[in-house]
Parts: C-alpha cells; sequence; structure tokens
C-alpha cells in the first residue's frame, strides 16, 4: 500500500513541475548552455519532502535518468544533464553533481562533490584565460552500493560496494569493495570476506 501510495504522490509531483520542465525546454532551446544548473539552483531551495519530491520530479524528465526512488538533499546542485541516479539512492544535503552514473542503493553523504572527470579545465595556453580554454567532460560511475562520506572530492570512477572515506579526494579510478580515505585516497582495507 505505501508503496502505491509513494507511486501516486510521485505521477502528481511530475504533473506539476511539468510547467516549470516546459519552461526549461525553451531556456535550453534559446541559450548556448545547458540550463539545467540554473533550474537545479531553483529546485535546491525547496525545503523538505516537498523539495525532494520536486526535484525528482523535475530531475526524472530531464536528466539521463532519475529513479523515482531516491532522495535528493537541501541544497544539492547537479550542473549536467547527462546524469543517471539509480533505485534506492541517497544524496545527502549540499552536494555538487556533475555528469555521473550513481548506482543502486548507494549513498553520497552531505557536501560531495562529484565533478566531471579531472579534466574539466584546460590550461596550457598562457595567452589565453583558463575560463576560456574549455576541457572535457568525463562521466563518472559510482557503483552500486557504494558510500561516499561527508566533504568528499570525486573525480574518478568508484566500483560496486566501496567506502570513501569522510574528506577524501579520489583522483584515480576505484575497485570494487575498495575502503578508501586521505588526499589522495589510498586503499586502508577492502569489504571482501
Amino acid at each position: 500500500m505505501k508503496s502505491k501510495i509513494k507511486k501516486v504522490v510521485s505521477t502528481i509531483f511530475v504533473i506539476m513541475i511539468f510547467p516549470l520542465y516546459l519552461l526549461y525546454l525553451v531556456t535550453n532551446a534559446l541559450s548556448k548552455n545547458n540550463s539545467i544548473a540554473s533550474y537545479s539552483q531553483l529546485l535546491s531551495m525547496l525545503p523538505g519532502k516537498f523539495g525532494s519530491y520536486s526535484r525528482i520530479a523535475f530531475y526524472r524528465v530531464t536528466m539521463t535518468s532519475c529513479h523515482p526512488d531516491c532522495v535528493i538533499g537541501f541544497a544539492t546542485i547537479f550542473s549536467q544533464q547527462d546524469t543517471e541516479i539509480g533505485k534506492g539512492v541517497y544524496i545527502g544535503p549540499q552536494c555538487n553533481i556533475g555528469m555521473c552514473k550513481i548506482g543502486e542503493n548507494s549513498l553520497i553523504a552531505s557536501g560531495v562533490h562529484i565533478m566531471s572527470g579531472s579534466g574539466q579545465h584546460s590550461f596550457a595556453d598562457l595567452d589565453r584565460p583558463i575560463q576560456q580554454q574549455g576541457g572535457v567532460y568525463t562521466k563518472i560511475e559510482i557503483g552500486e552500493d557504494s558510500w561516499v562520506g561527508n566533504g568528499a572530492l570525486i573525480m574518478a570512477n568508484i566500483g560496486k560496494k566501496c567506502i570513501i572515506g569522510a574528506g577524501s579526494v579520489v583522483t584515480k579510478d576505484v575497485t570494487d569493495y575498495s575502503i578508501m580515505v586521505g588526499n589522495p585516497a589510498k586503499l586502508i582495507h577492502t569489504r571482501q570476506k
């Protein structure tokens, strides 16, 4: 019964968010930039369950995929449309999420930054400002049932069933079942027996 009610409420929120989605489509058509970050900032400020349901409804129709059974915390901002959020994912408050794929049942704690790879900014040309040099965006993958601790910075892929310690900086791909901590993140243990 509870899952049916949640499904109905989720559908109602998708219908409620539809005018904002239409405005988003118009904005995207008129501007050169992907405007999801602007709408994400607006929606990030809605508090409580109302805010979470509103964010999920909007991302369900704008992102590559966003499962209706997830939680997206207050003040969390998404900057790329090519983002995938799996079933049962929890994203805490005040996160900044780039282009990524977050696997089922993963936990992203508060204040986590998931970059769109480590090559977002080029800086080789000393005669041009860095902001005009562009860069390469890479889709970061976080495997299923992984936990990323508070304030971590993620610039590389994380395997399934991993734990990334609070404040860690992940600059290289992490294999399945790893427990990583530090800056740069180093393997301290594995979850496999």
